[in-house]
């Protein structure tokens, strides 16, 4: 290298190394400023001022909501969800919310809460978005994706890219917003009375799997069966289905499937996060006071925390108790089986989303950030888990 061009390089280096100097401490007049305003209860937005006069309360006026759940009443985790729920937000608004929980069938059959909070039957309702896949196909996407994102992931697509946006914008036309108010985190593959080593083990196996999931196994060559909560037991005990996903192991433990199936199959490839929503009126959310408002979505926030926790911890907890109480193996899917499922996946998502331009916007979307997840969790969670985490 000439001189030239040497005094060039160290020239470009140091204003290089000025503009770093320049960025950090801006950064931190930034920090320091934050944290400034945070401890003296300041908002650092210029339009903090507009803010606050644009607040609206009335302590003078009780509301009264009913909530509608597509679970039965008391529902372990989800309807202990969304009872939590009710109480908290009635002590954070002092008693001026009060919300009444009723579950599916008490005052509409749990499929018809959509309906329901959409024509103002009910103000709020909870369940998750696959159950409306009849009247609106993209819905699926925000309940569960074959080989999609974990629930931290999908909570990061909703909260920080473009998911929330694209959701209220799926349901605006129905009078609803919806709010991601909980996910089962990964859950298991399945139980099965007959033993998965290939491809062909698949052919015309019956199985109790809902979703696009249950669109996935039919393409892979088994047979998709659509059963009630409540029959799915006595189905898989008498034969006339071979195998079932229902949740996880704690949901499995207490429907009993352990006393009655031999494998117990996992990951979970077809519901890698299914969320849950929480449904508000649009008319009658946008009617409250600003302060209830926040309360609700601080109410759900905290809700969606809590179901996922509650699930990773009991869980575990009845994983447990399956391997002492049962007879049963625990197995992993066959690789061949899971890069067939993989690869029919890929197939329903391609021709779903050209059936439905929402899907296909929609899914788009989601597959976009999951790629661009994909580079940091291979060297995080997922480099941790294969080589530290015991």
């Amino acid at each position: 290298m000439n001189t030239k061009n040497k005094n060039k390089g160290q020239n470009d280096l140091k204003n290089n190394a000025s503009d770093v100097q320049m960025e950090r401490r801006k950064f931190i007049r930034n920090i320091s400023g934050f944290t400034l305003a945070a401890g003296l209860g300041i908002s650092c937005s210029e339009d903090s001022n507009d803010k606050i006069k644009s607040v609206n309360i009335n302590y003078n006026k009780n509301y009264y909501w009913k909530l509608l759940t597509t679970w039965p009443p008391n529902f372990p985790i989800l309807g202990e969800g969304c009872q939590l729920f009710a109480d908290w937000v009635n002590e954070m608004s002092g008693g001026r919310m009060e919300i009444r929980i009723f579950g599916g069938g008490e005052i509409v059959p749990a499929l018809e809460v959509f309906d329901a909070v959409s024509n103002g039957i009910a103000e709020i309702g909870n369940g998750s978005p696959y159950y409306w896949s009849g009247k609106i196909p993209a819905a699926q996407i925000f309940a569960a994706v074959p080989f999609g994102m974990n629930a931290q992931q999908f909570n990061a697509w909703v909260s920080q890219s473009d998911g929330a946006e694209l959701w209220e914008e799926l349901y605006r036309p129905f009078n609803l917003i919806p709010v991601l108010s909980g996910n089962t985190g990964m859950q298991m593959g399945g139980w099965f009375n007959k033993e998965l080593n290939t491809v062909d083990d698949l052919a015309g196996l019956k199985m109790r799997i809902p979703g696009l999931g249950g669109k996935v196994f039919s393409k892979s060559g088994g047979t998709s069966v659509l059963v009630a909560g409540g029959e799915i037991f006595t189905n898989l005990e008498r034969g006339v289905i071979d195998a079932t996903e229902w949740i996880g192991p704690y949901h499995d433990y207490l429907m009993g499937f352990h006393k009655i199936a031999k494998y117990y199959y996992y990951p979970g490839w077809h519901e890698t996060a299914t969320s849950f929503e929480t449904i508000l009126n649009s008319e009658k959310y946008n009617s409250l006071p600003s302060d209830l408002k926040a309360i609700l979505r601080h109410g759900l926030g905290k809700l969606n925390n809590w179901v996922l926790s509650a699930f990773d911890m009991r869980n575990a907890e009845h994983l447990k108790k399956i391997k002492e109480e049962g007879q049963v193996l625990i197995r992993p899917f066959p690789d061949v089986v899971i890069e067939h499922l993989r690869k029919n996946t890929a197939i329903v998502m391609d021709e779903l989303s050209i059936e439905n331009n929402d899907f296909k916007r929609i899914y788009n979307s989601y597959y976009s950030f999951k790629k661009q997840m994909s580079e940091w969790t291979n060297i995080s969670e997922k480099a941790y888990f294969e080589r530290i985490y015991n």
